[in-house]
């Protein structure tokens, strides 16, 4: 028997509801959450980079009169690239923010979502278990055992964890 359909997925089963973090994340975003990333992805290339050197270049090249005086506009020490580049960090750091708290939610999701899965596969489990005629303490006991030996194995046990 094929537990697949025949698109290649999985049937769907009417009792058991499994969410997606991806799903549900995407759902949580609004426009303003895509723009803040989108820009702090932008912000993370190599094409930023290049814009801004080109621009820096460009911009000094223009206010030490390469083109002429008349084109100058900010001369030397440059406090007016000074002040937008100073304005462009401030917002840049404030997308990153942004960014970094919109993971974090779609860390907790993922924590959530791993949770319930967590828990339905135990309560699975026990059920199972008990069809079977398993006593759940003497199986919770070898599972203990297991942890025991398991972090044994990589240096001991850790303070405050049993």
């Amino acid at each position: 028997m094929n537990p697949h359909a025949e698109d290649g997925r999985l049937p769907r089963h009417p009792a058991v509801r499994l969410r997606h973090e991806r799903v549900v994340y995407t759902r949580m975003r609004g426009r303003q959450d895509r723009v803040a990333d989108a820009i702090t992805t932008f912000a993370g290339t190599m094409g930023f980079v290049y814009l801004h050197a080109a621009w820096f270049a460009g911009w000094i090249a223009l206010n030490e009169g390469l083109t002429g005086r008349k084109g100058v506009f900010d001369p030397y020490p440059y406090g007016l690239l000074t002040m937008i580049v100073s304005l462009e960090a401030i917002f840049l750091s404030t997308f990153v923010m942004v960014s970094q708290n919109r993971q974090a939610t779609r860390e907790n999701v993922r924590a959530d979502l791993d949770f319930e899965t967590n828990l339905r596969s135990q309560v699975w489990s026990v059920h199972i278990g008990k069809s079977l005629g398993l006593d759940p303490r003497h199986i919770e006991q070898q599972v203990q055992q297991a942890i025991a030996e398991s972090r044994a194995r990589l240096g001991g046990d850790r303070p405050g964890e049993s």
